[in-house]
């Protein structure tokens, strides 16, 4: 292995992955989705990586890429269950009438401001963070234009939906290879409840001083939930349940559970898509349910990028780069200042390939250091707009007034949070042993 990092194919791969990172970053500019070049990367630096063990005899490189496969696998499909649930209950019109509701409430500014964040906390936790901090987000755009009020807004749901997405297993990408690598157990993630509210509490506390006094003009407009939206968000908790319970009691991949809340959900569109059939015209029965339309409008391009930098970053362990950053960043600072530089780094670098690194690294750590390296790379990522697939997601409900430079403003306010869930994440679990 030490042969492969000193040699051209060890450089080149580096360089190639830097080179892919960067088209990452420049997403936006370039309109280059980012998937495309971590796929073509990964799959091009393994390839580089065999053909070298093979001018010298051979190597291990193809047992390492199966072992690698199956994590992949694994994560892959269970957040592809997760997705095609939200697009479920999005096509249900559930997240369409949880904001007529808000919205005929006539709530003033910092009702709102407080309703949209509680809110964000806790629907992350079950539901996607992008998911969240975007329905909230609409939610906010649709009942005012007031910028004053609608970037710490916005802010406030960003900072929310990656705080609530931390303590659960199901909240975030990271959060979920955490669990399914056996890191930290279903429950041992409420250790990090406290410090995950306090990341949100402070800066929002802060904004909230800011906030214009008054309320925006309410909606009268009502929408109401399409046949079968309670069912399918019974069966969503079912599916999270069924998930748990095989994990925890059959010691089976929790996507196993997912998929068969899949095959549930299945059988619940069959139901539909027969009951609309025969409540509707000729014309209208093509419009009705069909479960696999709600597979294919999947971020996929979330998902060829989650499997794309697995890969990559899967050839830099192989090739010894992790061992050594390891040593470097965990054996030269410490767990705890490495696992908070980790967090401050995943505001600039996406929190999935900085997860997978550290899981690939597993430096000698204890529960209260794992649950530490996920607050930190969970929240992190709300230290600017583009740290986080919920900051994304939420610039582009008004580019007008909420950008880059105006979440910059806000980020000395966001860091205070930061610190602040740290110092909690330590007086919580100072009786967590090792």
């Amino acid at each position: 292995m030490s042969s492969l990092t000193a040699s051209w194919v060890g450089y080149l791969s580096v360089a190639a992955f830097v080179f892919a990172y960067a088209l990452v970053i420049l997403e936006e500019k370039l309109h280059l989705r980012k998937s495309k070049p971590v796929i073509l990367i990964g799959c091009l630096m393994w390839a580089l990586v065999a053909g070298y063990e093979a001018s010298f005899g051979g190597g291990h490189a193809e047992e390492h890429v199966k072992h690698m496969i199956a994590e992949i696998a694994e994560l892959f499909f269970f957040v592809l269950v997760a997705m095609t649930y939200i697009n479920t209950l999005q096509e249900r019109m559930v997240f369409d009438s949880l904001k007529s509701w808000l919205l005929r409430k006539g709530y003033g500014y910092r009702q709102l401001f407080w309703i949209t964040g509680v809110i964000t906390f806790f629907l992350s936790a079950v539901a996607d963070n992008l998911t969240s901090a975007l329905l909230m987000a609409t939610v906010v755009a649709a009942v005012s234009s007031n910028r004053a009020f609608v970037v710490p807004a916005f802010i406030n749901i960003i900072i929310a939906a990656n705080a609530g997405g931390a303590w659960s297993p199901f909240g975030d990408i990271t959060t979920l290879m955490v669990w399914t690598a056996g890191r930290v157990s279903t429950l041992e993630f409420m250790y990090i409840f406290i410090p995950s509210v306090v990341n949100w509490f402070i800066p929002a506390f802060i904004m909230f001083l800011f906030l214009p006094k008054g309320r925006p003009e309410g909606s009268t407009e009502r929408i109401k939930m399409k046949q079968g939206a309670k069912r399918v968000i019974f069966l969503g908790f079912l599916t999270i349940a069924t998930a748990v319970s095989f994990h925890q009691f059959l010691h089976l991949p929790p996507f196993l559970g997912m998929m068969t809340g899949l095959g549930f959900l299945m059988f619940m569109g069959y139901y539909l898509k027969k009951k609309e059939g025969n409540n509707s015209s000729h014309s209208e029965i093509s419009e009705s349910f069909n479960i696999f339309k709600k597979v294919e409008r999947a971020e996929f391009d979330t998902l060829f990028f989650f499997f794309g930098i697995i890969t990559a970053v899967g050839a830099l362990q192989y090739i010894g780069y992790l061992a050594l950053l390891s040593a470097g960043l965990y054996g030269g600072f410490g767990a705890t200042n490495a696992n908070i530089a980790v967090g401050v780094i995943s505001a600039v670098i996406d929190n999935i390939p900085v997860m997978y690194a550290v899981l690939q690294m597993n430096p000698a750590m204890g529960l209260d250091e794992w649950l530490l390296i996920t607050l930190t790379a969970g929240t992190g990522g709300s230290l600017l707009s583009i740290g986080s697939a919920a900051g994304v997601a939420v610039m582009g409900v008004r580019r007008d007034l909420y950008t880059f430079m105006s979440h910059l403003k806000w980020t000395p306010v966001i860091a205070l949070g930061y610190i602040g869930s740290i110092v909690a994440w330590w007086f919580v679990v100072k009786g967590v042993s090792h």
